[in-house]
């Protein structure tokens, strides 16, 4: 299975956001995006995963053209800044509720997902009580509890200690393993010289290949 980006721009504001960007993605892959903040890197993963239209170029998945012919990326998971959890809610109430609309994780997938992150499926304690590592565990087991062709990772590590961070390395590699297509976006340089089979560089909305920096 393949991602392609073609030539994509998108520009907000007079500000040109995104440059002329050419991508080719594939499935057991592990693709790592580096760059300052306002580089571009979310921004990317906003318009490849179809939650952010552009201006001009394509984008497809499987020969199928984003906003023509699907309007989402179909089997994806995310993880993207202010996820919009409910703080009433348990780590659990709160999965179960979005795997409702696409109806494809069972309960025992959601419960898996949470221990795989590190947490546990029945802790009573609702997501406002949760602490800033562990709001970023449950966002990210939100993201794979479909089992998903296609994940993105936007700054995974936010949050967690050493210890979790290396379980979410191995998780991130379990799931190249299953098959998953992989986009990991990071601050932190040893998460992508150390997970990614490609790295790549945004500078104000360009991407360079093969560079953790210029």
């Amino acid at each position: 299975m393949k991602l392609t980006a073609e030539n994509i721009c998108k520009t907000i504001k007079d500000r040109q956001i995104l440059s002329h960007i050419n991508l080719t993605l594939e499935s057991s892959t592990i693709y790592g995006f580096t760059g300052k903040n306002g580089s571009g890197k979310t921004m990317l993963f906003r318009a490849l995963s179809g939650l952010m239209n552009i201006d001009s170029g394509t984008i497809s998945w499987n020969n199928q053209i984003l906003h023509k012919d699907i309007s989402i990326l179909p089997k994806l998971g995310l993880t993207l800044e202010n996820a919009g959890l409910y703080p009433e809610y348990t780590g659990f109430q709160n999965l179960k509720m979005l795997a409702q609309i696409k109806k494809t994780a069972t309960d025992r997938d959601i419960k898996s997902a949470i221990q795989r992150v590190g947490l546990d499926p029945d802790d009573k304690r609702t997501y406002q009580k949760y602490s800033l590592g562990m709001k970023q565990r449950i966002i990210i087991a939100q993201a794979i509890m479909e089992k998903p062709d296609i994940i993105m990772l936007d700054e995974p590590g936010n949050g967690l200690d050493e210890s979790g961070i290396e379980l979410i390395r191995q998780l991130i590699l379990e799931e190249q393993k299953r098959g998953a297509l992989i986009l990991l976006a990071s601050h932190n340089k040893d998460d992508i010289q150390l997970l990614s089979n490609h790295t790549f560089f945004m500078d104000q909305g360009s991407l360079i290949k093969g560079a953790i920096q210029p």
